[in-house]
């Protein structure tokens, strides 16, 4: 996996390019200036692009926006401090697939941008909530249809979506749950199905807004 990254503390871009490269993982660039993230993004061939929030002079989410008009497909993730809900919606609405927040564990960190690569939006499993509220107004008016959708769903199905807003992979669900990752991803396809969203994410905000997660001290 190659991974660029783009933010203005050198000691954060430093440690986390060592920590990376102990893992295996190359890292094409490591940079503070966005006009160099750009070109590296154009010329470096990164699998996934981690980019700082908040930035001196230019936002990240200007960032984004600038790195999605130059044309680039490759996946981009924020890894930030900041818990804001304008900044998690705006982040999604303008073409990230992850939201990760800094002081997660390496591991944990390595195992998200290895799931963004494969095609999943991902936020940081404690964000969830913050989505859902923040998008509550939104689908305000859909809420009877997500009722009834919900009520669709099987036990089973039920149970692999409160997994899905606790942030968990389709491999430990199947760990979790005795069943083959096979088995999880038909289920999913059917979650999402039903529910009628198109990411892990959006059927995640609906779990928390319909308090599916709170059975037996489950929390989202």
């Amino acid at each position: 996996m190659r991974v660029l990254l783009i933010d203005d503390h050198a000691l954060f871009r430093i440690g986390l390019s060592e920590l990376l490269e102990r893992r295996g993982i190359e890292v094409v660039g490591a940079v503070g200036d966005c006009d160099e993230g750009l070109r590296l993004a154009a010329d470096g061939a990164p699998d996934v692009i981690l980019l700082d929030m908040r930035m001196p002079g230019i936002s990240g989410i200007e960032v984004l926006h600038l790195l999605k008009k130059q044309g680039s497909a490759c996946p981009i993730a924020m890894l930030t401090t900041s818990t804001d809900e304008r900044d998690v919606i705006e982040s999604l609405q303008a073409g990230a697939r992850g939201y990760l927040l800094k002081d997660m564990e390496p591991d944990t960190l390595i195992a998200a941008l290895g799931r963004i690569v494969q095609g999943e939006t991902l936020v940081a499993p404690e964000l969830t909530g913050v989505l859902a509220k923040a998008v509550q107004g939104e689908r305000d008016a859909e809420a009877g249809d997500s009722q009834k959708a919900m009520a669709d769903l099987t036990p089973r199905e039920r149970e692999i979506l409160c997994l899905l807003a606790e942030g968990q992979s389709n491999k430990l669900i199947a760990r979790n749950l005795g069943i083959s990752d096979g088995t999880v991803k038909l289920h999913v396809k059917a979650i999402l199905r039903k529910l009628d969203v198109h990411s892990r994410v959006e059927a995640a905000v609906i779990a928390v807004e319909q308090n599916l997660c709170l059975r037996g001290g489950q929390g989202g």
